[in-house]
């Protein structure tokens, strides 16, 4: 199959060189680029160029806050693990104390307990050697009495028993009554 072969003025012209139009058309291009170099590209490219510095400046100001706030935290942070030190250290220091406290009190109650047993202990001999006297002032007494008795009634042994023992029951009855 053969392509057909145009020819003709609309085919020739369009690949046929015209110097005229050349000239003017590259004139026309060299002045819109300077036109548009002279008022167009220096505002686009201030334009651009503001818009990066605004950028950039944004992105270091992003940099420097992130910097400032991984040095508060790191502030924060170090602060938090104080405060749980100084939180241990007096908890610690309260326990000691409370132990200290606690040591202390019981030596006290053991002191008091121990002197509290000896002013017992004093009081129960003294109220014991208080009933040994006592009776045995009482046994001097009743001795004397029944002595004294079988000296007046001087009578034989038996009788002499007798009146001891009576005497005895008369001091016994008269001690249940008093008491």
């Amino acid at each position: 199959m053969a392509v057909p072969q145009e020819t003709g003025p609309a085919w020739d012209s369009l690949f046929s060189v015209n110097l005229g139009v050349a000239v003017w058309t590259l004139l026309t291009f060299l002045t819109l680029l300077v036109i548009l170099g002279k008022y167009a590209w220096g505002p686009l490219l201030g334009a651009l160029d503001k818009r990066e510095k605004g950028i950039q400046g944004n992105i270091d100001d992003a940099k420097r806050q992130r910097d400032e706030a991984e040095k508060l935290l790191a502030e924060y942070r170090e602060q938090l693990a104080d405060g749980r030190r100084q939180a241990q250290a007096m908890v610690a220091e309260g326990r000691e104390a409370a132990d200290a406290l606690r040591k202390e009190l019981e030596a006290k109650a053991r002191e008091e307990t121990q002197a509290m047993l000896a002013n017992a202990r004093r009081e129960i001999t003294r109220e014991r050697e208080a009933a040994v006297e006592a009776v045995r002032r009482e046994s001097v007494d009743v001795a004397l009495a029944v002595a004294s008795r079988l000296l007046s009634e001087r009578l034989d042994a038996d009788r002499d028993r007798q009146l001891a023992m009576d005497y005895i029951d008369d001091l016994s009855d008269s001690e249940g009554a008093l008491a």
